[in-house]
């Protein structure tokens, strides 16, 4: 690889007065307008879909907080790349470059009053997810899955089906050698609980995922964030590589690159307070700079110079006044003039991929590639379910010996009650442990979405099925545990039944983390949302306040719509309806003393439905609430999906 980074890198063309060849065409001499050679003469296989990404006067305004009117975050930016091409968008902090980068993108959160075309011509956001990836400045990956499981899963679901598993190995042990990553093969990313491969090693993991989708348009933020000098140009000198041999169109944000790695770059865009100072051929930034009266210090890096030049962050009153000339200068330019020229001069090109839309229903092998991923995830990351088995499990056993062996007389029956209430309730709180893990699934999603491999659909289809048997594990364990320690109903089938209650309970409760995760999505605020829920589902649920007695507004609002009441009253039926309690006698008179009035009296025996009658429950419809709680489970599912599908970020 060394060997052929040295053939391919060129000496710096001089710079001539008239530059428009030098600034408009393609810079590197093996480019041609009709394809690129080979190092060796010979003509590659040519990706003949994306030619030329282009945007021209493009404007993003953001509504300012403080004064409530739109302000200009980029102005009038205007460019385009060729494939073959890698340009790099510079500038300080806040200088505007990510705001281009995301635009071009499609990935803008403000008002753009510009349209970004391919092959001339304007696309869907469909056709733009599938033909580009996007690195985000922030390393989204799944720190349970291994540095080549990365790029497998990237593969399997980027990848046509038509591209076999041994040249999909063969693409990621490639790029796995490349990115200098044969030594970590095999190690985790890592997790809060597990230590797994360096923020540097992350950075070329999070590169490489996209390259292994065999993208027409590369789209990355800060490549080189955490790298060290070395790193950095290896990656960008692989990238350059890339784009080069497959006709890739490569757009990179970068902020402080070293003088080699500057050099990699076909094009630079240098950006300051949302306005254009440059745009052109890295080589010819030297003597542009000369040409305005701000010539390069000799043995000076030209990417830190310029950089220092623009940034008036922390500058005076002279250092404004100069970037205003610069501002001036650039707009006067013939280069600015000619690029405006070229660009509206742009006629559409076929785009052989065609129009495609947003979204669309799952596909099978997507869900399994998922669920695979998924599977592999979830017993390999301690935090999403594993803890919440230990956490569970204690609670059992709590519950089965402060609630220990509770008989059959009277005075056990609120303990009974109170036991019911509390597992089930407090079951269903503890569902809050979920929202880290979701979270991270989340962060995954959504930017493999926005790349285009998968919709909503097939990742909560995978999210909801992956659960299933960790929930029903975590409700049996819990039940076999302290069902028979505090000593409910001792029947095969009333103990199965109470497992059923509460692995639906658990299933709705996952459900309300999912949904109120996908609506917001900030582990915080999702936090303290679930929390409140919980606390209103256990006020309204009937056992603090019986159904009968509870007030008309919380009862019609909020009562019928609460799971956790139907698994309450439904473990309320279940540990009642069958069985009886002995009444407590009185001393002396031969009489007992029954707190509940049944049909059993007469024998100093309460009937269990007399508790039932108590709290307005009815027998028999054990079914029906059966079917409002898998009812409620798919509104939730299906609510986190709209919100799912109706947030682009």
């Amino acid at each position: 690889m060394k060997a052929n980074r040295t053939a391919m890198h060129r000496p710096l063309p001089s710079y001539h007065s008239d530059v428009e060849l030098l600034f408009f065409s393609s810079e590197d001499p093996r480019v041609l307008e009709s394809g690129q050679l080979a190092s060796d003469g010979s003509t590659p296989p040519l990706n003949n879909d994306v030619s030329i990404l282009s945007w021209h006067n493009l404007t993003v305004t953001v509504k300012d907080r403080a004064t409530k009117r739109q302000r200009e975050i980029l102005s009038k930016a205007s460019g385009f790349v060729r494939r073959g091409e890698i340009m790099a968008l510079m500038g300080p902090s806040g200088s505007g470059k990510t705001t281009l980068l995301n635009t071009i993108a499609q990935r803008q959160t403000g008002t753009s009053s510009c349209q970004v075309l391919v092959n001339g011509a304007e696309r869907s956001l469909g056709t733009h997810r599938q033909i580009s990836s996007f690195v985000e400045q922030e390393d989204t990956l799944i720190g349970s899955l291994t540095v080549e499981e990365s790029l497998h899963f990237a593969s399997r679901l980027a990848l046509p089906r038509t591209v076999t598993r041994a040249e999909a190995r063969a693409r990621v042990s490639k790029l796995i050698d490349a990115f200098g990553l044969v030594d970590q093969r095999h190690t985790l990313i890592g997790t809060p609980l597990r230590k797994g491969i360096s923020g540097g090693q992350k950075r070329r993991v999070s590169v490489a995922t996209q390259l292994v989708t065999e993208p027409r348009v590369l789209y990355l933020d800060e490549p080189t964030s955490g790298l060290d000098s070395t790193a950095s140009y290896e990656v960008m000198s692989f990238i350059r590589d890339i784009a080069i041999e497959r006709n890739l169109i490569v757009i990179a944000s970068i902020h402080q690159p070293s003088t080699k790695t500057f050099e990699l770059f076909s094009k630079v865009v240098v950006l300051s307070q949302g306005r254009t100072c440059y745009n052109g051929p890295g080589f010819g930034l030297p003597p542009y700079l000369s040409d305005i009266n701000l010539p390069i210090p000799e043995l000076t890096n030209p990417a830190e110079y310029v950089l220092d030049l623009v940034n008036q962050d922390f500058g005076q009153d002279e250092g404004k006044h100069q970037l205003q000339t610069i501002f001036q200068a650039w707009e006067l330019s013939a280069h600015h003039k000619r690029l405006e020229q070229m660009i509206s001069s742009l006629k559409p090109l076929p785009l052989s991929l065609g129009d495609s839309e947003e979204g669309g229903s799952p596909k099978p092998w997507q869900i399994m590639t998922l669920l695979h991923r998924a599977f592999i995830k979830s017993y390999r990351d301690l935090v999403a379910y594993w803890i919440r088995v230990v956490m569970y499990l204690g609670l059992a056993i709590m519950m089965g010996t402060v609630w220990l062996r509770l008989s059959t007389d009277q005075s056990h029956i609120q303990p009974f009650i109170n036991a019911i209430f509390f597992g089930s309730a407090f079951m269903s709180f503890m569902a809050v442990a979920y929202v880290p893990a979701f979270l991270e699934d989340r962060a995954m999603f959504v930017k493999e979405r926005a790349n285009g491999l998968y919709g909503p659909a097939a990742f909560l289809v995978a999210n909801f099925i992956v659960g299933l048997p960790y929930l029903f594990m975590i409700s049996l364990l819990f039940s076999v545990v302290s069902y028979w320690l505090i000593n409910f109903r001792p029947t095969g089938t009333a103990f199965f039944t109470y497992v059923m209650w509460l692995f639906l309970d658990l299933l709705a409760a996952e459900s309300l983390v999912v949904l109120v995760s996908s609506l917001m999505p900030n582990f915080v605020i999702a936090l303290a949302v679930i929390a409140f829920a919980n606390g209103l589902w256990m006020s309204v649920g009937g056992f603090l306040v019986a159904r009968p007695s509870l007030n008309v507004f919380w009862r019609y609002a909020f009562h019928y719509i609460d799971y956790q009441a139907y698994v309450f009253q439904g473990m309320m039926v279940n540990e009642f309806q069958s069985r009886t309690y002995e009444c407590a006698p009185v001393s002396g008179a031969g009489e007992c003393h029954c707190l509940y009035s049944s049909p059993l009296q007469d024998q100093c025996k309460i009937a269990g439905t007399a508790v039932l009658q108590e709290y307005g429950y009815s027998t028999g419809l054990e079914g029906q609430w059966v079917g409002i709680m898998i009812s409620i489970i798919v509104i939730y599912r299906l609510m986190g999906w709209s919100f799912t599908w109706l947030r682009k970020r």
